[in-house]
């Protein structure tokens, strides 16, 4: 399954830097494959597993502010792993060239 997802503290004044270093910090601490983008991060990875480091990365927020927003996006998709690389990779073939990264 691959999940994106973003976490936007809210009060916390207009960076947000360090709250979201933290929360990458606890997303390459899990082991799960994941890609981070300038509006979110893709975690592939079982259900359980993937929303208990959501579940952590949304309560790390919240301990520097008093309100969270978080985003998650889900494509679950049976028997297909590696997805994470495999779906760009499918575009680049159909393209006939490499995507910028």
């Amino acid at each position: 399954m691959l999940v994106e997802f973003s976490i936007v503290p809210v009060g916390v004044g207009s960076s947000i830097g360090e709250q979201l270093a933290r929360v990458l910090k606890i997303v390459d601490e899990s082991g799960l494959p994941y890609k981070v983008n300038p509006m979110g991060t893709c975690v592939e990875g079982e259900w359980d597993e993937v929303m208990r480091l959501i579940r952590r990365c949304h309560r790390e927020v919240m301990k520097s502010g008093e309100r969270a927003i978080t985003t998650i996006t889900i494509d679950d998709r049976k028997g297909k792993p590696n997805r994470l690389q495999l779906k760009v990779r499918s575009i680049e073939k159909r393209l006939g060239r490499k995507l910028k990264k």
